[in-house]
């Protein structure tokens, strides 16, 4: 293509039309890449190196029309890798992306008809509403102002003070039981912060809000013939570009705006957000999947590529991408430390991050670099790092994660190990102890801060349906039910599904009391999945990827018809932030440094634990004196489990201060008797038994000390 309007050189400039506009165009500077705005131009600087012949393409937003063409000339426009050009003279918005040129072997995808985006953009035009169909004009957006945000300063929560909360921007409040005025956006989400306030939760953890085309996905619902969609989001087209289809106003900078004024919105309540990225992977796929970016700018350098240059896929999602790469490396850490600059994003969990671990043929690396330049990056440094420790071709790292001290990792030992407990598998009373403890066999030399402890998350049952199903039933999915995993360790209580046998429910009662009690009196950081609290169900979908109906988003009527466990576990959660001696910075050490015993172990009768392979009962108290914060003194805890089928009676223990107990928590109890200030519960006498009914669980609480 050639230029509106002939090129004349004078001196070292150029001029180009665009629309009404006279555009001076220079050499430009190769630094910083992407599109950055100086004293009336433009700076652009894309890293390429095997193209041979770069066009800089201009076009007004939200239109296909290319009104400008810039060639950039190979010496006066390149420096290194990088090509370069400043353009003065341009619109407060417009849009452009790259025409590239190259060579088309050995892993080379050039072909100059793409109109490409570029990967260091933070906003793109032409946003559609949520399931807009066809295939509109992506292209890069650059408005001059978005850079001049002033964000609301970050809460800070330390680190063990932590609770997570996982959702789905959409889902949250899509369903008309939300209530919300913007459902399915930012601000709908915004919305709902005074409800996670309440709730006590200090951190929201949300999936993808890398754009994304929700309408990729190419399956066909079964049951009904409806079209999937890609719901969750885990398909990134632009890495730090928040999906304009949660915005109300998708099609400009707005999307920018609305993501921002979102995030300041829950810091000015206290409320941290982490983003769940995706850097494994992009939604350029296979061999024949589409071009939006990177396989136009530099397929063999962006991805993994094997010795005949296909794409080697470690993702599960037809590639991965290439992050021992010192410049994807570089454009990594540049779109993460976007976020926390311009955003003011407090923490990231890093999707199949053991994909990191590869090189550029596969093969795992020890200490891969990109987790330690992650690390050790200034701007990051107070941001908090969560690692999903495995990736889709095996390689399982829980434990073992080579991030260090600065990272955590989704413990899917912990899910499990308090799942088999918790359906009375034997010989799982000793793992169950050990994953309460903070999981020292897996973070030895780091700490419980290290294991990031779950129940549910998006990817697999709830926790209603955790208690309600022994298989998945996937399939409204179209894969024929193979999808989603087989192994659930999930008990249905003696009936599949929704029941109405008064047994049944009760058991499924008992149970989720149980699993949510378990979780907020672990060592670590825990983490809930938002509607779980409430018991939200995907009728046994245990892998709703493809589901943007009802299956996903949250019931907000169940707020009220589950309004008792609701009340449970935001109790819960108080009772935690209530008790530093739950939420420790090292692992307990029995006393063995001096001093009394921090923890206590005890089974049916006071320091008698059983840990034998037919046990399926665990009792513990931790001395409040022995909180590994200088300072707090806290009361002491006592917790009696008993997963089996029969009723067992607990001998209750001299608390380690010598202080009187009182019952918090029975969970065989119904509400609002399951939880009970520490005022109202009555008093458990030492030494006398405390029958603990099948399937359930208390806690008891020393009185404080001016008693």
């Amino acid at each position: 293509m050639t230029p509106m309007k002939t090129a004349t050189r004078q001196g070292f400039r150029t001029e180009y039309t665009y629309r009404d506009r006279t555009l001076i165009v220079g050499r430009g500077s190769p630094l910083p890449p992407g599109a950055n705005p100086m004293t009336n131009g433009v700076n652009f600087a894309l890293i390429c190196r095997h193209g041979t012949a770069v066009w800089l393409v201009l076009s007004e937003p939200c239109e296909g029309q290319v009104l400008t063409e810039i060639q950039l000339d190979d010496l006066y426009n390149r420096t290194g890798d990088h090509w370069h050009v400043r353009v003065d003279g341009l619109p407060e918005e417009f849009c452009y992306g790259y025409r590239v040129d190259g060579p088309k072997d050995n892993g080379h995808r050039f072909d100059a008809r793409n109109i490409l985006l570029d990967p260091y953009s933070r906003a793109i035009s032409c946003g559609r509403p949520w399931g807009t169909g066809g295939n509109p004009p992506r292209r890069s957006l650059m408005n001059k102002s978005m850079t001049e945000r002033i964000g609301v300063i970050s809460p800070r929560v330390p680190l063990e003070d932590t609770i997570i909360y996982e959702l789905h921007v959409r889902g949250y409040t899509i369903d008309p039981s939300s209530e919300v005025r913007h459902p399915g956006m930012f601000e709908g989400l915004s919305e709902k912060i005074d409800y996670l306030k309440w709730l006590g939760i200090t951190a929201v953890e949300l999936l993808p809000v890398d754009e994304f085309d929700e309408n990729d996905c190419r399956f066909v619902n079964p049951l009904t013939g409806e079209r999937l969609k890609n719901y969750w989001g885990y398909n990134p087209i632009s890495f730090g570009t928040p999906k304009a289809a949660y915005a109300q106003y998708p099609e400009r900078s707005e999307p920018w705006d609305e993501f921002c004024d979102m995030v300041g919105a829950f810091h000015g309540r206290g409320i941290e957000v982490f983003l769940d990225i995706v850097f494994n992977h992009t939604a350029e796929g296979g061999e024949d999947g589409p071009t939006y970016s990177f396989r136009g700018l530099d397929n063999s350098r962006y991805y993994i590529l094997d010795e005949h240059g296909r794409y080697l896929n470690f993702s599960g999602c037809g590639n991965t991408f290439n992050s021992d790469h010192l410049v994807v490396r570089d454009y990594l850490l540049a779109c993460l430390r976007n976020w926390v600059a311009e955003a003011g994003i407090d923490g990231f969990r890093f999707d199949l991050a053991s994909v990191f671990g590869r090189d550029r043929r596969g093969k795992v690396l020890v200490n891969p670099l990109v987790v330690r330049r992650i690390s050790e990056d200034s701007l990051l440094y107070g941001t908090k790092l969560i690692a999903e420790p495995w990736d889709a071709a095996g390689l399982y790292q829980v434990g073992t994660f080579p991030g260090g001290a600065r990272w955590s990792d989704w413990n899917g030992r912990y899910r499990d190990d308090v799942r088999r407990f918790w359906r009375a598998e034997p010989g799982m009373t000793s793992a169950l102890a050990t994953r309460i403890c903070g999981s020292a066999d897996l973070y030895a030399g780091r700490g419980p801060l290290h294991s990031i402890n779950f129940l549910c998350c998006h990817d697999g049952f709830t926790l209603n349906d955790l208690v309600s199903y022994n298989q998945k039933h996937n399939e409204a999915n179209g894969e024929g039910n193979r999808d989603g995993s087989d192994t659930n360790f999930s008990w249905n209580c003696g009936a599949e599904g929704p029941t109405k046998d008064p047994a049944v429910i009760r058991i499924r009662e008992r149970q989720v009391r149980n699993l949510m009690a378990t979780l907020l009196v672990s060592q670590g950081i825990p983490m809930i999945l938002g509607g779980d609290e409430f018991l939200r169900s995907q009728n046994g979908n245990n892998n709703a990827w493809c589901q943007d109906n009802s299956t996903s988003w949250v019931d907000w009527s169940l707020k009220d018809r589950n309004a008792g466990f609701l009340r449970f576990v935001r109790n819960m959660i108080a009772f935690r932030k209530a008790h530093p001696v739950l939420r420790r910075r090292t692992f307990f050490t029995g006393g063995a440094a001096g001093g009394p015993p921090d923890i206590l172990w005890h089974g049916v009768q006071p320091a008698h634990p059983d840990f034998s392979d037919t046990s399926h009962a665990l009792a513990f108290a931790l001395d409040g004196r022995c909180s590994d914060r200088q300072g707090f003194v806290d009361s002491d805890i006592y917790v009696a489990m008993n997963s089996g089928w029969t009723r067992l009676d607990f001998r209750i223990p001299a608390s380690p201060s010598g202080r009187p107990w009182r019952r918090i928590v029975d969970t065989a109890l119904s509400s609002p008797e399951d939880f009970l200030e520490i005022d109202q519960g009555p008093q458990i006498s030492i030494w006398h038994t405390y029958c603990v009914q099948e399937r359930s669980m208390i806690i008891l609480v020393s009185e404080p000390e001016n008693r």
